[in-house]
């Protein structure tokens, strides 16, 4: 590289590190989880499981908010996968789509073995120790 091309190159890279060379796997985990970060999104996946199908209007009804801020909520929630929107006359219904969250579970499942190895080991050691501790 030339001495133009180097410097152009340092910033290049040092932009790239925060975001712009991001692998597409990558990226659509940070929107998946920053999807799931909001409890207000958290709880319309709960309702969309737990009952179905819903209308934005039924959807909103269990919230103290007003409908256009619920739907920024449900617009973060169908951009990372989790919903989908179907139009039925002027209505428009939301449909959990569970499968974005095997990603999740495979992505905390390392965790999960981490967590039961040291509550074994933690177990074991309880195991070991004499009867007349608690005492």
């Amino acid at each position: 590289m030339t001495g133009a091309g180097a410097g152009a190159g340092a910033g290049a890279g040092a932009g790239a590190a925060v975001g712009v060379a991001v692998d597409a796997p990558a990226a659509r985990e940070d929107q998946l989880f920053a999807a799931l970060a909001n409890s207000t999104r958290r709880e319309v996946l709960r309702l969309l499981r737990e009952q179905g199908p819903q209308p934005v209007q039924a959807l909103a009804d269990h919230f103290a908010m007003r409908r256009p801020s619920l739907s920024e909520h449900l617009k973060v929630l169908r951009e990372a996968g989790l919903v989908s929107e179907e139009r039925a006359g002027r209505q428009r219904i939301y449909r959990l789509e569970a499968a974005p969250l095997a990603d999740v579970q495979d992505w905390l499942h390392p965790y999960e073995r981490f967590w039961r190895d040291r509550l074994k080991g933690l177990g074991d050691l309880l195991d070991r120790m004499p009867d007349d501790a608690e005492t």
